[in-house]
């Protein structure tokens, strides 16, 4: 599918406060999984301000990870410094380019909540040809559906659908994404790979973290981390929208403060044989 360089416009700096984390077992789940032992090489597509690449780069001799959008990339480096991590590199291409950028052979290939926005089946293809035998691409992600609730803390929930709506009256019930819409893929990331060299892939959870709390400044920042509600697409309304987004959120937790449950951490694991 053809790249719009808008479609994350302006969310790198919402990014990281905006959404919540993965779970803090997804690094033994994959390490357990997938029979890490530190060696090989880790490449993250769609890696955005590196979330994963930096978690996961412990894991590994080298990890690279691989994103278009050149803010997102100076957010990863600047935080890969924080970390002192110097195993770590970074590169700005399309998932489409895998194949011709000479990336050598690699132990994983991970695709954080990005899988969905890559040409999939000849994406999957393209990983299947760099793996190792007996090595592995995953796709990670959160998910509500079917797992169960935890308790969690004293604190409302944040009132989704009424940010939804609301987000609908300033730029229509259509999601967004970049200068056009957005066109979700008509099938899961399984069925996808199931059509690969990969086969049938299976999936693993990892318990996601019960104790989330944020605040109103996280919720905007979340909103304005995503495709669909990146800040440009508000254009001149976009100080009213967050007015009236901050009096709601307000109106739901006169603290400001909020339980943040975004699922259990589902990793979708696709197995190049030995």
């Amino acid at each position: 599918m053809p790249y719009d360089p808008t479609i994350y416009l302006g969310a790198a700096a919402h990014y990281l406060n905006g959404r919540p984390p993965y779970s803090a077992e997804l690094a033994a789940t994959l390490q357990r999984e997938l029979h890490l032992d530190g060696r090989g090489r880790l490449l993250d597509v769609g890696c955005g301000p590196g979330v994963l690449t930096i978690d996961l780069a412990g894991l590994f001799d080298e990890a690279i990870g691989l994103d278009p959008d050149a803010d997102m990339l100076k957010v990863a480096a600047r935080r890969a410094e924080q970390h002192q991590l110097t195993n770590v590199s970074w590169i700005r291409a399309l998932a489409a380019e895998i194949p011709r950028l000479e990336l050598g052979s690699l132990r994983l290939v991970t695709f954080g909540q990005s899988f969905q926005w890559t040409d999939r089946e000849r994406v999957a293809e393209a990983v299947y040809d760099l793996l190792e035998p007996g090595a592995a691409m995953a796709c990670i992600a959160h998910e509500v559906q079917g797992r169960p609730t935890p308790p969690g803390p004293d604190h409302p929930t944040i009132p989704h659908d009424q940010i939804g709506t609301l987000v609908d009256c300033y730029l229509g019930a259509r999601r967004r994404a970049g200068q056009g819409y957005s066109n979700p893929q008509p099938d899961r990331y399984e069925d996808a790979i199931a059509r690969t060299r990969f086969g049938r892939p299976r999936t693993v959870h990892a318990p996601g973290r019960p104790d989330i709390v944020r605040d109103i400044d996280s919720i905007v920042d979340g909103i304005y981390s995503m495709s669909w509600s990146a800040p440009h697409l508000f254009g001149d309304q976009r100080a009213q929208f967050e007015v009236e987004l901050r009096t709601l959120l307000r109106q739901h937790s006169p603290e400001g403060l909020f339980w943040d449950w975004p699922g259990d951490t589902a990793v979708v694991i696709a197995t190049k044989p030995t």
